[in-house]
């Protein structure tokens, strides 16, 4: 091999061995994300996965893992740590999400977040997306209902636009409702930057999700 095919050579293994410690070093961010998350409530994941890159002693320029990433951490922590009591705080919080989505059936509710996918830490909050026209009917299905909550300012979620939401207090965890007309709710993406679908739970799919459950149990 000539001095031109070595120098190929070095420079293909050299760049493989870079993306590999970046590959490694995303994956270790991710993992202490998760766990700051889980154990400290960190709601700011931003912020979270910079904190666990200067725990890791790593350069602030290190490339941070996306949120997906963060999440299949999550999976992971909880099936390592997590136990009977992720289990019951999981079903607690499920079971939260469907009854307010059977009280606001109006609406056609769907169960959003980690919640929904599982990966839901006891800080996690219960997201149910609602479809109105006005975001006043369902605050005044709200008022009408002696319920308790506070507006959260208008979010700009990219591709489906703005939404307004309401949060309310429980027993069990903060439920945040998320309120969309039926053409931003068309709007929003089916499927992550990997291409896998993102799961939205029906009040019917969840209740099917809970029975199953409990037959497992």
């Amino acid at each position: 091999m000539g001095h031109r095919g070595q120098s190929e050579s070095r420079g293909r293994t050299s760049r493989q061995d870079t993306q590999g410690r970046e590959a490694r070093d995303r994956t270790r961010i991710a993992q202490a994300t998760a766990k700051l998350i889980a154990e400290h409530g960190m709601a700011d994941w931003t912020l979270a996965k910079r904190k666990a890159t200067r725990q890791l002693m790593l350069p602030d320029r290190t490339s941070l893992p996306g949120d997906d990433e963060v999440e299949a951490a999550l999976v992971d922590y909880h099936a390592l740590f997590g136990g009977n009591a992720h289990v019951a705080q999981l079903r607690a919080q499920r079971e939260e999400g469907l009854r307010w989505m059977q009280r606001l059936h109006t609406f056609e509710p769907t169960l959003i977040g980690g919640v929904a996918a599982g990966w839901a830490t006891a800080h996690s909050d219960i997201r149910v997306d609602l479809i109105a026209d006005n975001a006043k009917a369902v605050e005044l299905a709200l008022l009408n209902a002696g319920v308790a909550y506070r507006t959260i300012n208008a979010t700009d979620d990219g591709a489906s636009g703005f939404h307004i939401g309401y949060y309310i207090d429980t027993p069990v965890g903060g439920v945040r409702l998320a309120v969309r007309t039926v053409e931003a709710a068309r709007q929003l993406p089916r499927r992550d930057r990997h291409g896998a679908a993102v799961l939205r739970l029906s009040a019917t799919e969840l209740s099917a999700l809970l029975a199953a459950d409990s037959v497992r149990r």
